[in-house]
């Protein structure tokens, strides 16, 4: 996938294109729709597939810190848009500028003229610029005015509710990552560095991964059953989301413990696949019985991730 921050950058290669437009926060199930129709028509009319995205998040830009964790990050966004197989994604750096231009002239220049769209596919809620003008009804006049056509598609529906980024967010926020799964298309996962630590868990007999979280969104505290990747290997494990209130910490963690594995990984690239909650964070006696409760962790996470349906 060719992944561009200008429209400028390219013009030139494009004869006609297919679009879909959206911040794609999570590329969740309803995202999956979009990215999956816009594949098909433009293999049907001979045209470039592609997705226009923002970033930062325009939350992000318009409410500061007020705005709610981003589900995916630019990287993990990108790699999901190009598994859908879309030939191309412009990233455009969102500021107050872009919020507040008019939404017809953001079309005719970045996707009439930069873009050169022949058709586009949005979602049922989707609207942008100044006023967030730019809705269904707006961009189907504009198509008939420019020569686009202009496809809405219905939400999709899960578990009697409409797939969305909130609905996703919640729930892995409350540590319901299990049912987060079938809306996201995967297990939500949190990636980063694998640090250095107090090194607890190796003095307990159950070594563990420190990780230097890049991800915004960190499910609920508490001791999940995992899929932990290193290098594109993916293994089971158990991890810890806390502060240690045994040991009196008080800065957040996300600790993997890797399942049979006794290798050093500092300073490399980590990605948890949360699968399921195994239990909230406690404060125990001591080590004696941390230790116990970690041994009956280890043994329902083999459980968990043997069934079929657990795997990521």
């Amino acid at each position: 996938m060719i992944v561009v921050t200008r429209v400028e950058d390219i013009h030139e290669a494009l004869h006609g294109v297919c679009l879909t437009i959206g911040n794609f926060d999570g590329v969740h199930m309803g995202h999956a729709k979009l990215l999956q129709r816009v594949r098909d028509r433009a293999v049907a009319a001979g045209l470039v597939s592609a997705a226009l995205t923002f970033d930062p998040h325009p939350r992000r830009v318009l409410q500061g810190n007020a705005a709610p964790p981003a589900i995916t990050m630019l990287e993990h966004k990108l790699e999901c848009i190009e598994a859908s197989g879309v030939q191309v994604c412009v990233v455009l750096p969102f500021t107050r500028e872009l919020a507040a231009r008019e939404p017809e002239t953001f079309v005719r220049e970045a996707l009439v003229e930069g873009l050169c769209l022949k058709h586009l596919v949005i979602g049922y809620d989707y609207a942008f610029g100044k006023g967030r003008r730019g809705n269904f009804e707006l961009l189907s006049a504009l198509g008939q005015k420019y020569g686009f056509g202009v496809e809405r598609l219905d939400p999709v529906i899960i578990n009697g509710a409409v797939v969305s980024s909130t609905r996703i967010r919640d729930m892995v926020q409350a540590g319901n990552v299990w049912d987060a799964r079938p809306l996201l298309g995967r297990f939500h996962q949190v990636r980063g560095i694998v640090v250095h630590g107090q090194k607890r868990g190796r003095q307990l007999g159950f070594p563990t991964a420190n990780v230097g979280v890049r991800d915004e969104l960190v499910p609920l505290s508490g001791v999940y059953a995992v899929w932990v990747e290193i290098d594109g290997i993916i293994r089971p494990g158990v991890a810890n989301i806390g502060k240690n209130p045994t040991f009196g910490d008080f800065d957040l963690s996300v600790e993997a413990h890797i399942l049979d594995f006794k290798e050093k990984i500092y300073d490399q690239p980590i990605r948890v696949h949360f699968v399921q909650r195994i239990r909230s964070e406690k404060k125990f006696s001591g080590p004696e019985a941390l230790i116990r409760r970690i041994r009956e962790d280890v043994g329902l996470a083999r459980m968990i991730l043997a069934a079929p349906d657990s795997r990521p």
